[in-house]
């Protein structure tokens, strides 16, 4: 099917016969205005993709912008390391640490400017965040529709406050709508799925949808190669269902997709639900039509429960169902971002009980938990927030020797798994809990959002005995080794083998190569049998000794990549 024929019927599939074509004669102009980028790529991914995630101002200096400053330490510190920088959103806002957009099309000017966005891209790929489901109320767009001007009447969604919305999935614990005025006096209550200043976005609407498409067509124009669908979940509202997953959502994310197979057929469409594994996994369609990678949410909590327990048994399992739709989708595996260790995605797999021990250490390790809103008007954990450093700790009233072990053999076992690995840039750096930030705002999320002086991190890390060293160091060193295996490309074959419950052993294997990950999750030392049917002398990648593999030795907390010696 062509593009323009398979776009108008995306369209009349969403809107109806008379709106969708109504709709295609709005939008199909706006792409073909477009100047369409070609197909330079044979695949979307390979082993040599991974992305650092930050904040445009988590590094700061007082010589340099923001981004001034994270270009200068990527391309001093990360090149031939990470393949590409997500940028968590640049843009203008007013509150939720830039997820509530001001302006769409402009970058905060306290961050920088296009000008640096593009110098970053000159040295990576780009991932940016298209904030899809709401805007700031402090926008030009919200100021317009309360003044009731054309073509923003309809920007946000209307509901009577009487309503009964409590079947509604909430990822907040916060009222679901919210009261304005218009400029004519009128009362009017809006659609505030997130908090009252962030407002829904009214996608029923053509005229929200032309607009939102110039936003996605803005970001390709300026570099992006991936675009996170920020809080897709929840983009479309129907009253009398959660709100959540609707067909209407995921036939706008296939939309999306079919702009940029026709506009920019490299760009990846990359889906943000924090959700139970098999809902999250709906977003890649039938493989080829909707989201080419999706956040694997699972993998954070359930790795944080795996050292916790020092039993491997429910991870490997849990592997083991790992299933893509096609060669042409990967997950995003992450063990921390900008947000917390989501719990959610843990329904299912673990027991009321065993997600309390979670919480439990996450408050005594110094972390908070948020909660949500359920449809029954209750409330329950959705985040345990914490930087991933310190959920790895052990805090027993003295030093933990294995504290930095213990982070790095978890970050081992995200490296090896199917997908492309994605590093948050407080993981990377072996920071702490930010508790004086919480402090200061009193929002759980900032305790993994601490901004840092570029000099005091450097110092850091030129100090082989500073913590910051520690992590940084040998985790730079195992990425430099993952790129250069062909078994870690994100779709080569994998298997779990049971061999030792304290024990992880994945095999990777693709290209002409084998590599068995194996990764001791306990402070205790462990004595393996060779897994294999063959045993053979093998070489470890991680420190390059050679060794006969009629048994294998894990000391505390290591972590061995081995390959036949050649």
């Amino acid at each position: 099917m062509q593009g323009a024929e398979k776009i108008r019927k995306r369209l009349v599939h969403i809107y109806g016969q008379e709106k969708g074509n109504q709709a295609f004669k709005r939008i199909y102009p706006i792409l073909e205005s477009f100047p369409a980028k070609a197909k330079v790529k044979k695949e979307y991914f390979s082993e040599k993709d991974i992305v650092l995630i930050t904040y445009g101002d988590s590094l700061q200096s007082a010589d340099a912008s923001p981004l001034e400053t994270l270009c200068l330490f990527a391309v001093k510190q990360l090149k031939n390391r990470f393949s590409a920088i997500h940028i968590l959103p640049f843009y203008p806002y007013s509150s939720d640490d830039g997820f509530s957009v001001i302006d769409f099309f402009t970058v905060n000017p306290e961050l920088g400017t296009w000008e640096d966005i593009q110098q970053i891209g000159n040295h990576f790929e780009l991932m940016f965040d298209f904030v899809v489901n709401h805007i700031s109320s402090k926008s030009e767009w919200f100021s317009r529709y309360l003044a009731e001007e054309k073509g923003f009447e309809d920007l946000a969604i209307e509901a009577d406050p009487s309503m009964d919305l409590s079947g509604v999935t909430r990822p907040r614990s916060l009222p679901l709508l919210t009261e304005y005025q218009k400029r004519s006096g009128e009362p009017v209550w809006v659609w505030t799925t997130f908090s009252a200043d962030q407002i829904d976005l009214n996608f029923n609407s053509i005229n929200v949808l032309e607009k939102m498409v110039k936003v996605l067509l803005h970001y390709i124009d300026n570099g992006a190669r991936m675009i996170r669908m920020d809080a897709i979940a929840y983009l479309w509202k129907q009253i009398g269902t959660s709100c959540i997953h609707l067909p209407a959502t995921h036939e706008v994310v296939k939309l999306f997709r079919d702009i940029f197979d026709l506009t920019a057929p490299d760009v990846i469409n990359l889906t943000e639900t924090n959700v139970p594994h098999d809902e999250n996994i709906s977003y890649f369609g039938n493989g080829k039509d909707e989201a080419q990678m999706v956040y694997n949410f699972t993998l954070p909590p359930l790795l944080f429960y795996t050292f916790v327990k020092g039993n491997t048994s429910i991870l490997s399992g849990w592997v083991k169902k790992l299933v893509l739709a096609s060669s042409n989708n990967t997950f995003f595996n992450f063990t921390a971002s900008h947000d917390g260790i989501g719990v959610r995605p843990l329904e299912g797999i673990l027991p009321k009980g065993e997600i309390d021990d979670l919480i439990d250490i996450v408050k005594k390790n110094g972390g908070q938990v948020s909660c949500k809103q359920n449809a029954d008007g209750s409330e329950s954990p959705y985040e345990l927030n914490i930087t991933y450093v310190d959920a790895m700790w052990r805090n027993m009233g003295k030093p933990d020797p294995y504290h930095a072990e213990r982070f790095l053999a978890s970050q081992s076992i995200m490296l090896c798994l199917p997908g492309v690995p994605a590093i948050y840039i407080h993981s990377l750096l072996g920071s702490r809990n930010w508790e004086e930030g919480f402090m200061k705002t009193g929002r759980a999320r900032t305790i993994n959002r601490e901004k840092l002086n570029i000099q005091d991190v450097l110092t850091a890390l030129d100090d082989d005995g500073s913590f910051r060293s520690r992590v940084f160091s040998p985790y730079m060193s195992l990425i430099a080794i993952r790129r250069l295996q062909p078994a870690f490309h994100p779709n080569a074959l994998f298997e779990v083998l049971d061999v030792h419950e304290k024990v992880f052993v994945l095999k990777r294997s693709g290209k002409g190569q084998t590599v068995f990950s194996i990764t001791n999750v306990t402070e205790y030392p462990v004595r393996l049998a060779w897994m294999d049917d063959d045993q053979q002398v093998m070489k470890d990648l991680v420190n390059g000794q050679v060794m006969h593999t009629e048994e294998v030795l894990l000391a505390p907390y290591q972590y061995r990549w081995l390959v036949p010696k050649q």
